[in-house]
């Protein structure tokens, strides 16, 4: 394993250098749910080290992004340009590499850039100038990283080693005479879901409150929720996310319901551990799989549903208190080497995640879990300390944040509104009223199909389209769990007349188009 010392115990407090503009820490996960922060008043896990960025900044309650899949999320989050721009409509279609990022653009104003982790696209992230970036997806157990020296594998825990290369930089590699923009970039908690070793243990013997939608059968919804492939108790794997092993399904006589299995869904991840690795997961294993075969098949339809959801719990949480306990490694470091008091530090997700909620798990989905992302940012002497923000802002808008806060000139073709305003205090200049989404991978994992849709802070207006043509229309206040669409409701008629102006408005404004949702179609079949 790497081995990284403690840096906060003898990192020494700094000089501030004559360059005045403030770092900027970005710290993203992915797939961090903001039901599963305690700073949003989670009931399933506390989160002590990211709240404290909240404690100590701005927690943003409508925080959301502009396509809820992972690789489009982080395209939109470096171009400040919406998926239909940039190229990265999805997992599949290519990002379109002329586009520029807000990394060159701090590299060229003189900034250190440096990024660790989790980009999910390309290995070659332009405008950093130190990287190591896990391929693709990455794993959690002993990770092959890509850098600019060569590809290279690191014995040890995913998000332990990203957390050591994020403070080795800072304490060896950095120059103290520049500011810098650092990208720490967490791959957990991603599916298949492996905590630590430790970890493992601890949340395995945890049980969670179940959300009160988790037996939901879709009534007042359209085709799409209703056809969504992302069911525990249907869709959830027993050996990629449950920890089932395979010999253990293939010494039961009947497993049910059949769910389709991820090719070495079990071993591949798993495989990657060391015999003293595996002798700590095997501890845990070997119970999950004795209680499986015990009890799943005299369990009732109910009773596996539950069963599925606390073993994803356990495992989610479990990889989020691992991510938990390094962001505080590296707050503590800023804090006690000086550099804290002249860094912004944001920490968010790529999107958000179905922890149950409607009896899914995954995104892709307008609905809020899916839709809605945390959001926490500090900035001392700038922002007010504990200060919590309703207004509708979105990934789309880190990049002119970021560079308005470093005094660089932001291109005229990004999309965002700078968030400074709100950071600031200076409320009276923000003018947004809704935000614009659009999801386009369909068909493909999951199911979940196209759809556009219109957001403000009262209701939600979305079109599902390609193989339907339904519209979908939620009253957030009255009904913030979305069970209930109103679009036939003549009680909101108006309402849909009026959301259906704004959004072809939005349409307009971000060069949307039904033209473009052909064209992306025809390049999805080809």
């Amino acid at each position: 394993m790497l081995v990284f010392i403690s840096l906060t115990s003898c990192a020494k407090k700094e000089v501030a250098s004559v360059d005045k503009r403030p770092n900027i820490l970005f710290i993203m996960s992915d797939d961090h749910a903001y039901q599963a922060i305690s700073a949003y008043g989670s009931q399933l896990i506390q989160t002590p080290q990211i709240d404290r960025i909240a404690e100590e900044g701005m927690l943003f309650t409508n925080a959301c992004v502009t396509n809820s899949i992972c690789a489009p999320s982080r395209a939109t989050i470096l171009t400040g340009k919406h998926s239909h721009i940039n190229g990265k409509i999805d997992n599949r279609m290519p990002f379109d590499t002329t586009q520029v990022t807000f990394p060159q653009l701090f590299q060229k104003a003189g900034y250190q850039t440096a990024m660790f982790g989790k980009l999910h696209f390309g290995n070659n992230p332009k405008g950093v100038d130190d990287f190591m970036i896990l391929p693709g997806q990455g794993n959690y157990i002993n990770p092959k990283f890509i850098t600019p020296k060569g590809d290279t594998v690191i014995t040890g825990y995913v998000t332990d080693i990203i957390t050591d290369l994020t403070l080795g930089w800072l304490e060896k590699e950095r120059n103290k005479e520049k500011p810098f923009m650092l990208m720490y970039l967490h791959k957990a908690p991603h599916r298949p879901w492996w905590p630590s070793p430790e970890k493992f243990e601890e949340f395995s013997k945890k049980s969670f409150p179940e959300p009160k939608s988790l037996f939901d059968d879709y009534k007042n919804r359209g085709t799409a929720a209703k056809t969504a492939e992302m069911n525990l108790y249907k869709h959830m794997m027993y050996s990629h996310d449950s920890k089932i092993r395979p010999e253990t399904l293939a010494s039961m006589q009947e497993v049910f319901p059949e769910v389709e299995e991820q090719p070495n869904g079990f071993y591949g991840p798993f495989g990657r551990a060391n015999e003293a690795q595996k002798a700590l997961y095997n501890k845990v294993l070997d119970s999950i799989n004795e209680d499986f075969k015990l009890h799943w098949p005299d369990m009732s339809p109910e009773d596996k549903m539950r069963w599925k959801y606390q073993r994803y719990m356990q495992d989610y949480l479990g990889t989020i208190s691992s991510v938990d306990d390094n962001v505080g490694r590296v707050l503590d470091y800023l804090e006690t080497s000086g550099l804290a008091e002249n860094t912004i530090v944001v920490y968010t997700s790529d999107q958000g995640f179905y922890l149950g909620e409607h009896g899914w798990f995954d995104k892709r989905f307008i609905y809020d879990e899916s839709f809605k992302t945390p959001l926490l940012i500090k900035w001392p002497h700038k922002i007010k300390p504990g200060t919590t923000n309703d207004e509708m802002v979105q990934n789309l808008d880190f990049a002119q944040t970021f560079l308005e806060a470093a005094g660089i000139e932001a291109p005229d073709d990004m999309q965002g509104e700078s968030l400074m305003p709100l950071l600031t205090g200076d409320t009276g200049s923000w003018k947004r009223e809704s935000v614009y989404y659009h999801y386009y991978e369909y068909p493909a994992v999951h199911m979940v199909k196209r759809h556009y849709g219109i957001v403000t802070k009262q209701f939600k207006l979305v079109h599902f389209y390609y193989d339907v043509d339904e519209w979908e229309l939620y009253d957030r206040l009255k009904d913030p769990e979305e069970m209930n669409n109103v679009f036939e409701d003549p009680a909101y008629a108006d309402i849909v007349q009026e959301l259906h102006e704004k959004l072809k408005e939005l349409r307009v404004k971000y060069d949307d188009s039904p033209e473009l949702d052909k064209k992306f179609i025809e390049a999805y079949q080809e």
